[in-house]
């Protein structure tokens, strides 16, 4: 029997191989998907181990009391935007614990530099970057202590006494322990959950509609084969021997669609490497499958198979003769959009009654999100039936008469091969509405902005006394490209803003703010942005007055130096000479590379989500398409009797059309809205934001996938010609 099912898959005739093309393809595809996802969750937290050994200042002691301690410093820098970690070491003794990717411990003006790092120093001027790193490079960091090939790292050697002034604590020996199972003080490094978690929900997006194209696909000429089968129970066969054929039918393509899947896994990984989904490319070695992943595909994908085509043909099962008792399907009830509301209320419910806990927003918002997925999936065929009537009952034209009467007899199928688009066009929606609005609000500066091109230095109490005037290099000034240098002091007043200035200073500086009227000391932040930042700096901001003379502000402590530039040269060269001049703390930065650092990652959340929608749409169509010529094998002979009575080929070519179009339009529009509305009350309850309208980008991809998925759609009218002919209307 099986010998005589793999025959009758192989050697079906055309009808046969193109289902059996097409099913494999809609397997290799999920396949292809799922194994990519799997291998980004192992990538992740092989990227996070990597990391682990950064975060060696929270290691607990060693139990081996031989070791000789190495003290340990490890800070942010920057260059362009672009994060550099520096590490700086001192070793005590010969056994001194050593990191990896380094034979020994660099001693006193040595170093080693990541790849990354190494070309940059080889083509940047010195007086931007190399001159901040005391002494030479005298090797490479080697990739098991790179967590990306961008890592831009540097393990620098220094002097104890040196390093203990600097701040530098004591460690016996190197983090192992990857940050995401670190309890505490691991503050360096990827959230493997949260990482793993928004993976899961692409992954979600994408296999969502795949798994649609297989069950469009596997119900191809779904009429014909239980017709097939049917006949084959009237002449004796059984109802296991019936199982038996289709599950090997079924085996026989899913497992093509598994071997094609793998091999497209392993031949686009290298480009998959280069997503930075993380923060940062991966390295291809990276994105691994270990042998459970494997087994469970491969295994889990034919098993899939075998009982998707037993709930296909249990109709056949239970009675040879089930296949023509064909009754309406029940219409579907407004009952389904209960969870839609109720998930909307939810969302509105927290606009200022935001959780205190970060646990009790995920489950707040998230429910929130879950309700109105699920009520959009359930309420689909409800809202494709009152759209058909719609259609029906206005139509003017034979064609959207039968279009609209098909789709509200039967609106589960209608909804049926475009509702993958619901979870892709819904999760892109709401990430697109709140990304947008998010970044807008608090994210990168414009490069114009003095955000962006002013530097400060900051003297905290805590780093040790503060500077004196006569102690801030003078060179600054003669920068080219250097705009003004100024330098806040402390206020005395703990309830204000932390730093002073004359406002005769502000109207000369010109760009970082004013004075209220009547006042002459503003009370500003540290770096003379604050919170303008949140509105991408406003020049034009007022600050509020401080109650001090002018002339007892330069007798306070100096709090921090800002430095204005009107170039990117200027403006790492800046940093390169206060770094030399004031090594305690904090490295000086700009208020656009912190912004840009939140906002980094939410740009390319933004690019995973048009991901989803890119490879959704088309994949959509697929099923559109899957679906249209499923149907016109199955109806072939009454369209064939409508031509004969007259009907024209062009009238059929609408229905077919109508029957697409309205569906996959539809759920566009509804997926969007909702979406867009469930991100708006998302950004009210959490930070009480207002949506803002997405770019024009969004809705010019959206436009291109609907013209991508109609156009597959409509590659397939051609076969309306061939599959209606006069032929067709005799009797089998």
């Amino acid at each position: 029997m099986i010998r005589f099912a793999v025959r009758l898959s192989l050697a079906g005739g055309r009808e046969a191989a193109a289902r059996l093309v097409i099913i494999a393809a809609a397997v290799a595809l999920g396949v292809g998907m799922l194994l990519t996802t799997l291998a980004g969750m192992n990538a992740v937290g092989a990227q996070n181990q990597r990391y682990g050994w950064l975060n060696s200042a929270a290691a607990p002691a060693s139990s081996d009391a031989s070791v000789d301690p190495m003290w340990w410093l490890i800070r942010e820098d920057y260059y362009h935007g672009d994060s550099i970690g520096r590490v700086d070491v001192a070793a005590t003794g010969p056994d001194s614990p050593v990191p990896p990717g380094i034979p020994r411990l660099p001693g006193p003006g040595e170093y080693y530099v990541s790849p990354a790092l190494g070309e940059l120093l080889r083509s940047t001027p010195a007086a931007e970057l190399a001159d901040r790193f005391p002494g030479h490079g005298i090797g490479t960091i080697g990739r098991a202590a790179l967590p990306s090939p961008d890592s831009l790292l540097i393990l620098i050697g220094r002097v104890p006494g040196e390093l203990e002034q600097l701040g530098a604590q004591q460690v016996t020996q190197i983090m192992t322990t990857s940050p995401s199972d670190c309890s505490h003080g691991c503050f360096i490094g990827i959230n493997g959950s949260g990482m793993t978690l928004v993976l899961s929900v692409v992954a979600a997006a994408l296999l969502f509609p795949v798994l649609i194209f297989i069950g469009t696909a596997t119900r191809l000429a779904a009429t014909r084969r239980e017709q097939r089968f049917a006949a084959m129970r009237l002449i004796g066969a059984t109802p296991r021997q019936i199982s038996v054929i289709s599950a090997v039918e079924s085996t026989v393509a899913a497992a093509a669609g598994m071997a094609a899947g793998f091999g497209l896994f392993f031949a686009f990984r290298p480009g998959l490497a280069a997503i930075p989904f993380a923060g940062e490319p991966f390295f291809a070695a990276d994105l691994s499958l270990t042998v459970m992943d494997v087994l469970a595909i491969a295994l889990g994908i034919p098993l899939g198979a075998v009982v998707a085509s037993w709930l296909a043909l249990r109709r056949v099962q239970i009675s040879p003769l089930g296949v023509s008792r064909r009754v309406t399907p029940k219409p579907p009830r407004a009952w389904r959009v209960i969870p839609l509301v109720a998930g909307l209320a939810e969302l509105s419910y927290f606009i200022g009654r935001r959780p205190e806990t970060t646990n009790g927003q995920i489950t707040a918002y998230l429910s929130g999100f879950l309700l109105i997925l699920i009520g959009l999936v359930l309420a689909g065929p409800w809202l494709t039936m009152i759209g058909a009537r719609v259609l029906a009952g206005r139509a003017s034209r034979p064609a959207a008469l039968i279009a609209g009467r098909r789709l509200a007899d039967n609106p589960q199928a209608g909804f049926r091969s475009v509702s993958g688009l619901i979870v892709a066009l819904f999760i892109t929606s709401v990430a697109t509405g709140t990304i947008t609005t998010y970044v807008a609000n608090r994210g990168e500066p414009r490069t114009d902005s003095v955000a962006a091109t002013s530097l400060a230095k900051n003297f905290w109490p805590e780093d040790g006394p503060a500077p004196t005037a006569d102690q801030i290099p003078a060179g600054l000034t003669a920068i080219p490209g250097v705009r003004s240098v100024t330098v806040v002091h402390r206020n005395p007043d703990p309830d204000g803003w932390h730093g002073l200035v004359t406002c005769a200073e502000l109207d000369r500086l010109a760009v970082f703010g004013n004075c209220p009227a009547g006042a002459e000391v503003a009370a500003v932040p540290s770096d003379l942005i604050g919170m303008r930042a949140v509105d991408l700096t406003n020049d034009t901001y007022a600050w509020d007055a401080a109650a001090i003379a002018p002339v007892e502000v330069d007798r306070q402590p100096i709090l921090s130096v800002v430095v204005n530039t009107t170039s990117r040269s200027a403006f790492e060269q800046v940093r390169t000479m206060l770094i030399n001049a004031f090594p305690l703390g904090r490295f000086p930065a700009s208020v656009g590379e912190w912004e840009a650092n939140s906002a980094r990652q939410m740009v390319q959340f933004q690019q995973l989500a048009n991901v989803v929608m890119l490879a959704s749409l088309p994949i959509a169509g697929c099923s559109l398409a899957v679906s249209v010529a499923g149907g016109l094998s199955d109806r072939k002979r009454p369209f064939s009797m409508l031509r004969l009575t007259g009907v024209q080929l062009r009238t059929l070519r609408r229905v077919v059309g109508l029957e697409t179009v309205v569906p996959l339009l539809t759920v566009a529009a509804v997926a969007i809205g909702m979406g867009f509305l469930a991100a708006h009350l998302f950004l009210r309850a959490q930070l009480d934001y207002t949506l803002l309208a997405p770019k024009p980008s969004f809705y010019l991809m959206v436009a291109a996938g609907l013209a991508v998925s109609l156009g597959i759609v409509a590659s397939t009218l051609p076969l309306l010609r061939r599959l209606t002919g006069p032929e067709t209307a005799r009797n089998d």
